[in-house]
C-alpha cells in the first residue's frame, strides 16, 4: 500500500518547509488512505480541512488531530454533490484564508463478481471517482487562479478500504 509520504512525493508537500503551514482540503478523510494522509500533514504542520460522508467518522479523525496539536477542521460532504464540493473548499478560504492542495481521496468500490451486472454499483463508482473528481476541481480551480497558486492531488487505490 502506498503511504502518505509516498503519495504526496513531487508536489511539495514532501519537502518540511514548503509544507508546513500550507492548507489542504482532503476528500474521503474519514478513514483509509484520506485518515492517514490527513493525519501525516497534520503532524507535519498542515492545517487542514477533512470531507466525507460519515460524520462520526469523520469526526473521529478531527478531534485526532486537534487533541494532539494539530488544525483540522471536518465538513461532512458528498463528492457528487457539486455544492458540497463547493462548501470544502470555501471552509478552507473561510477559515484559513486560503486554499493551497486539494487531495481528491473519496472512492467506492463494488464488491461482486463483475458478471453480476450491478450497473447501479457501476454508477454510483462512476459518479465518486469521476464526477467528484471533476466537482472538486470546478470548485478549487477558481481558488488557486485567485490565489495564483495551488495543487491538485488525485488519489486511486486497487482496492476498497475501511
Amino acid at each position: 500500500m502506498t503511504t502518505p509520504k509516498q503519495l504526496l512525493r513531487g508536489n511539495g508537500l514532501d519537502r518540511p518547509h514548503e509544507r508546513a503551514f500550507k492548507v489542504v482540503a482532503i476528500t474521503g478523510a474519514s478513514s483509509g488512505i484520506g485518515a492517514a494522509t490527513a493525519t501525516y500533514l497534520a503532524g507535519k504542520g498542515a492545517r487542514l480541512v477533512l470531507g466525507a460522508r460519515r460524520e462520526d467518522r469523520l469526526n473521529a479523525v478531527v478531534d485526532q488531530i486537534t487533541v494532539q496539536g494539530g488544525s483540522a477542521v471536518g465538513a461532512v460532504i458528498d463528492v457528487t454533490r457539486r455544492e458540497d464540493l463547493k462548501r470544502l473548499t470555501d471552509t478552507a478560504v473561510d477559515r484559513f484564508g486560503r486554499l493551497d492542495v486539494l487531495v481528491s481521496n473519496a472512492g467506492t468500490m463494488a464488491v461482486s463478481p463483475f458478471d453480476e451486472l450491478r450497473q447501479d454499483d457501476w454508477d454510483a463508482m462512476v459518479a465518486t471517482h469521476i464526477t467528484g473528481l471533476l466537482n472538486g476541481i470546478g470548485a478549487a480551480l477558481p481558488v488557486f487562479r485567485r490565489q495564483g497558486s495551488g495543487q491538485f492531488v488525485n488519489v486511486a487505490s486497487p482496492r476498497p478500504t475501511s
